[in-house]
């Protein structure tokens, strides 16, 4: 069991290196990054202080900072008045946001039908349920 386990956070690592190439060429095609993609998506549905999305991404407060504020400068996103903490604006997407991450969606939907095509969907949603297991599995490890 060891050595499966060992095996599958290599190939964990490896997948995840190979995404993060392919959706910086995907977020390229707009002219973005894949962390303004990564944003911009977390903030799609409702606006979120940078703390709550710096929480969802699983990274630095300083980094979503950084990320919101280039987006804002871009016109793709803006900081709106919080109605729960005035010190801690929301930032949510813009209408040229909206559209810029439409298209971004709509090639990476491309992109996920050549590469995931030939895998039977079953096995797609197999594989999800043992990665959600393993994310609960480590945030129960980190205290989370």
């Amino acid at each position: 069991m060891r050595d499966e386990a060992a095996l599958l956070v290599a190939d964990v690592y490896e997948a995840a290196g190979a995404l993060r190439r392919l959706g910086e060429r995907t977020a390229g095609t707009e002219g973005l990054t894949q962390a303004r993609w990564q944003v911009m998506s977390a903030v799609s549905e409702d606006g979120l202080t940078v703390p709550q999305v710096a929480r969802r991404l699983g990274v630095s407060r300083q980094n979503v900072q950084r990320v919101a504020n280039d987006l804002v400068q871009l016109g793709l996103a803006a900081f709106t008045a919080n109605p729960d903490h005035r010190g801690s604006p929301l930032l949510a997407l813009t209408e040229s946001g909206e559209v810029a991450l439409a298209r971004l969606a709509e090639r990476a939907e491309v992109t996920h039908r050549e590469l995931f095509g030939d895998i039977p969907e079953d096995e797609i949603r197999a594989t999800r349920t043992t990665l959600r297991r393993l994310l609960a599995a480590l945030d129960r490890h980190e205290g989370g």
